[in-house]
């Protein structure tokens, strides 16, 4: 995409959201890449920032499964005990405090749906109750024997991980009912015993907010930042809105930015464009 293809994009974006009623904010794991979140595609980036696992022979869809809690429970631990410490160490980037200036001109404000476990939505100011974490999210844990209860805060728990074989060392996280072992509140590959309770309500919080939308003629605009097709979860959200809701989809995404005819893609990372989108955006 060149500069002008770029620009002309750009203030395709602006207008759409000057024009909006109410904002979707979809967003996939490209959306944390400009905070500093590592990049795991492919196996090679997955064991640039876990180099043990290479040793191992494992790639990252493997190590994201559940069967490692009851079979290598400090493993388990290890992995996501060290990326639960990465995601409350990084801070969101910019481009979240542009989304809620966004949000903030609209009348119907902005709803977000995310695949990311990360919890960076929360922190950069968005509330709670316009949110779904349809993958889950690490400030929740649930028990890993399904003993009945409903996923519970991780609060202040830290895991001590061990730098160089990446393995939980100390107390690992206890379930509050049955004490025995707990596991993130996420939903891993090949994962069926992912509790959704939680990533359910918020769902359907969603589609009361949305239907107030449609019920108000308000026009919707769908940001769609850093989704891709090889879990394309968040991306079907976005058209499926398309069709639905008649919404306009601006997709933000280096690699794939392919959009429906009609809508607007720009190959760009989150950070770059939305910056971009808001420098076009002509004051109320």
């Amino acid at each position: 995409m060149t500069e002008a293809e770029l620009a002309t994009q750009h203030q395709r974006a602006a207008s759409a959201v000057a024009g909006a009623g109410a904002l979707l904010i979809t967003a996939g794991a490209g959306m944390g890449v400009d905070s500093g979140m590592p990049d795991f595609r492919g196996p090679e980036g997955f064991w640039r920032a876990y180099p043990p696992y290479r040793a191992l022979g494992l790639r990252f869809e493997q190590m994201a499964n559940p069967r490692w809690f009851d079979k290598d429970p400090r493993l388990a631990w290890g992995f996501y005990g060290h990326r639960l410490t990465l995601y409350r160490k990084i801070a969101p980037h910019a481009g979240f405090a542009v989304l809620r200036r966004f949000a903030s001109r609209l009348p119907h404000g902005a709803f977000v749906y995310t695949s990311n476990v990360d919890c960076h939505f929360q922190r950069a100011g968005f509330p709670p109750d316009r949110l779904v974490e349809c993958h889950g999210t690490f400030e929740y844990f649930q028990c890993v024997s399904s003993c009945g209860v409903a996923p519970f805060p991780s609060e202040d728990f830290r895991i001590d991980v061990d730098p160089e074989t990446f393995r939980a060392r100390g107390p690992l996280p206890a379930c509050p009912r049955c004490r025995g072992l707990a596991r993130p509140n996420i939903l891993m590959f090949g994962d069926f015993a992912w509790e959704s309770s939680r990533a359910d309500d918020q769902e359907s919080r969603m589609h009361g907010w949305l239907a107030k939308v449609r019920a108000d003629n308000a026009p919707l605009v769908v940001i769609e930042a850093g989704a891709g097709t090889a879990i394309p979860t968040v991306r079907r959200m976005g058209e499926r809105l398309t069709q639905t809701a008649g919404a306009t989809l601006i997709r933000i995404n280096v690699r794939e930015p392919e959009v429906p005819t009609g809508h607007i893609g720009i190959a760009q990372g989150a950070l770059a464009a939305l910056t971009a989108i808001e420098h076009r955006m002509t004051p109320a």
